[in-house]
């Protein structure tokens, strides 16, 4: 049996803590965004302010349905929502309830993971029933990717409707620094 030498082993470190620490990351930002939108009003929170999916709440909903769809493609286990735009929950606390376990769900996901598993290939079909296969590591960084993108869609709404100072940094290097993944001097 071949033991792996100490470059490989770092690289196995290095791959394997990424997604361990975008899935910590999506679960520090998650938490941040749901507090600012706490602070909007109901009218704020469900009006039509015209991003991809309308109100702070059809886009929150639509993070959770993104998650939801990859996680079922790529584990074969969990809900599968029956379109993008769904509404998987009509009031922020049971949104709120219901992004924190997805959130574990992916970290529980993740921390199971190798490198050799990353760069296995995943085949799924997406809404309209086309299948593709790709690895596993490129679909996960669509799917930390797409909640990042979405985000920054409900931080906008959130700092035009109640100024930039209810909007919270979600910055990841302000994550890293929280963390202490980087140091001053």
């Amino acid at each position: 049996m071949m033991t792996a030498t100490p470059s490989e082993h770092a690289y196995e470190q290095l791959v394997t803590h990424r997604y361990r620490d975008f899935a910590a990351y999506n679960e520090w930002a998650n938490r941040r965004l749901y507090a600012a939108a706490a602070q909007l009003s109901e009218a704020q929170y469900r009006a039509d302010r015209g991003a991809f999916f309308g109100s702070v709440h059809g886009t929150l909903n639509h993070i959770l349905v993104g998650d939801k769809l990859w996680l079922r493609r790529i584990t074969g286990s969990g809900d599968e929502p029956a379109g993008l735009d769904a509404i998987l929950f009509e009031t922020l606390p049971e949104l709120a309830q219901a992004r924190a376990a997805e959130d574990a769900r992916i970290a529980a996901y993740v921390a199971g993971l190798d490198a050799t598993t990353l760069a296995s290939d995943a085949t799924y079909a997406n809404v309209a029933g086309t299948r593709f296969t790709q690895q596993l590591a490129t679909i996960l960084d669509h799917v930390f990717n797409h909640q990042t993108h979405h985000r920054g869609q409900v931080h906008c709404l959130v700092s035009a409707l109640l100024g930039n100072a209810a909007a919270p940094s979600l910055d990841l290097i302000a994550f890293q620094r929280e963390r202490g993944l980087s140091r001053q001097g």
